[in-house]
């Protein structure tokens, strides 16, 4: 018998990795905690979201990692003309294991932003599928009841040409206002909430869509098509057709932002979608109509405006730069209300089409005149003598 030689082969040999091996004071710490929560516990929301979008100014010791062609990298601070604390701070002098030398933390004040209703991913799915499926369900319930052959004929041709109109506008300002702001942003926080925006008005387009196929197939004679003429040539929707394409052309998200949720949705779609649709579909035999637009109102009345104030009061009560935010937000106004005014104003003719009308034209536009001086005043911000018009 020989013996066997062992062959010479490298035998793996297992040591910890020298950083996942040490022992630091916070290691069995199940938070993070390299930023202040809003309140005196961090929240589910603050750790998916506050701080995951990087920041040279912050921890991204090596600068950005991409460009722009034009050699701008990452998310300039100079896409909107506002500017939060430590905005004309340099980006700080670097050192090996640091994320900045000279100061603590520079640009804060963008960090600074809260969503209030905590919106990231898992939130944004589970609200949107919870209004879909009421929705849905609604819609079924009134074709099941034969709900629709109780409209008035004039409120069957109001649907089809006007508030399937509105359908343009929820499409516009969801796909090229508030998606292309999103990108535009310098933090998670304000990426996340506006991203949310962006998906309620794609959603509230896209039922309104779903709602127009549904009455082709349930009403006899509904003409499906007869939005889009109605958008392209009706005189009374071309001032919101006007102000519409021009929120989409704005450059400076901050200014798109501002301009949509502050001062287009009180003065023209709540005037719309409140004091026009809402009123009147029930006296006409509709009570299905309200229900989707009641989703969209609900949408930006207590979740779309709720963090844009959070956003703004946080600008116009900057540490550094309030004033400078206060004298562009008022000449942003200046801007804006009389174009919006203008096109409420040209939408008049509408209150007068249905059978069973609702409240004066002018009652509803002092309504939402007071409800946009309201917003105004929230954020310290005086209304424009255009108001008036």
């Amino acid at each position: 018998m020989t013996a066997t030689q062992e062959r010479s082969v490298p035998k793996p040999v297992f040591t910890d990795a020298e950083a996942g091996a040490k022992v630091f004071p916070d290691s069995g710490a199940r938070r993070f905690n390299y930023f202040n929560p809003a309140k005196r516990k961090q929240s589910h929301y603050e750790d998916v979201t506050v701080e995951v979008q990087p920041d040279p100014r912050h921890y991204l010791s090596q600068g950005w990692l991409y460009a722009f062609a034009d050699g701008r990298g990452g998310y300039p601070l100079e896409w909107t003309a506002l500017k939060a604390w430590g905005s004309d701070r340099p980006v700080p002098e670097r050192g090996p294991g640091s994320g900045g030398k000279g100061y603590d933390w520079p640009a804060l004040g963008w960090h600074e932003f809260r969503d209030p209703n905590e919106e990231w991913e898992l939130t944004l799915y589970r609200y949107n599928a919870n209004v879909v499926r009421q929705l849905n369900q609604n819609v079924e319930a009134a074709r099941q009841s034969n709900a629709f052959d109780q409209w008035n004929r004039n409120w069957t041709q109001f649907v089809a040409q006007h508030v399937g109109a509105w359908m343009h506008v929820d499409h516009g300002l969801g796909l090229y206002l508030f998606a292309n702001a999103n990108r535009r942003a310098p933090t998670n926080m304000h990426n996340n909430a506006i991203s949310v925006n962006s998906m309620h008005k794609i959603r509230a387009a896209q039922d309104l869509a779903l709602y127009n196929l549904t009455l082709t197939e349930e009403i006899e004679g509904f003409d499906g098509t007869a939005h889009l003429a109605t958008w392209n040539d009706d005189p009374a929707w071309q001032g919101v057709r006007e102000v519409a394409e021009q929120l989409t052309a704005i450059d400076d998200w901050c200014e798109a932002v501002f301009a949509a949720n502050v001062v287009f949705e009180p003065l023209v779609g709540e005037l719309f979608r409140s004091n026009l649709v809402q009123q009147a579909a029930p006296a006409n035999g509709d009570f299905v109509t309200p229900t989707l637009i009641g989703a969209e109102e609900y949408d930006y009345a207590e979740r779309d405006l709720r963090y844009t104030r959070a956003m703004f009061e946080l600008l116009v009560n900057d540490r550094e730069f309030a004033e400078h935010n206060t004298k562009i937000m008022q000449d942003w106004l200046s801007t804006w209300v009389p174009r919006c005014i203008s096109a409420a104003r040209t939408l008049q003719p509408l209150w007068s089409q249905p059978d069973a009308k609702p409240s004066r034209f002018e009652d509803g536009l002092d309504r939402v005149k007071s409800r946009f001086s309201g917003i105004l005043s929230d954020l310290r911000l005086q209304a424009p003598k255009e108001l008036a018009q």
